[in-house]
């Protein structure tokens, strides 16, 4: 086997496993998974919101998910579970927890507004939130729901945001929700400053005498 076809088999495998641990750990808010290889088998590190339910009571869900993998071709896999810190800057597990709320039957816009709320609360910069599909009528077409400061072009969108894309088996079809969030320890070219002088005080405040001053002579 070549070079390239090894990568490209190795790199198909792991998407393969990912889609399949997305599917089975949604409720745990699940994330993304690391494949290592050793010298004694395959490391696997899973990241998830919930890393008790990941494992399970016993570590029961731990083993099924051992025998499961073997099945996808890999050796000896060792798994472990690392917690995610701040699940609301997690694109992933936050479009997961939307397309939860619609599988329940909340309605769309309540729950795009739900997880802005939340990521903005967490403390981002910015946030975005696409559903697509069949909204209310048989048509398709998609919504957008954002707040904040959000790039679009240059070198801050490929090395700053942080995108994802699930997808839902509802009634109507199938619907997606894209998540893309700007963390708030991003540094770029055009971010504002405030930078107080020396009596920076004093004179904003002789600046709201001024404003009150105006507003009474006006009344």
């Amino acid at each position: 086997m070549s070079i390239h076809k090894f990568f490209i088999k190795e790199g198909s495998n792991k998407t393969k496993i990912d889609e399949f641990l997305a599917q089975e750990l949604q409720r745990a808010g699940y994330s993304k998974l690391e494949l290592m290889k050793t010298p004694l088998g395959t490391r696997v590190v899973i990241f998830a919101a919930k890393p008790g339910m990941v494992i399970g009571r016993r570590g029961e869900n731990i083993r099924g998910l051992t025998s499961k993998l073997e099945r996808f071709g890999v050796e000896n896999p060792q798994i472990s579970v690392a917690a995610v810190e701040i699940p609301e800057f997690d694109p992933k597990i936050m479009a997961s927890q939307i397309t939860t709320a619609l599988q329940k039957g909340i309605h769309f816009r309540r729950a795009a507004y739900w997880a802005i709320n939340r990521i903005m609360d967490a403390g981002a910069l910015g946030v975005e939130v696409i559903i697509s599909g069949k909204l209310t009528t048989e048509r398709g077409r998609s919504e957008k729901f954002r707040i904040g400061y959000l790039p679009k072009v240059g070198d801050a969108v490929l090395k700053s945001l942080k995108v994802a894309v699930v997808s839902v088996q509802l009634k109507p079809g199938i619907l997606g929700v894209k998540v893309t969030i700007l963390p708030p320890d991003v540094d770029f070219p055009d971010k504002p400053s405030l930078k107080l002088t020396e009596g920076g005080t004093e004179n904003l405040e002789s600046e709201e005498e001024k404003i009150e001053l105006a507003n009474n002579e006006k009344e």
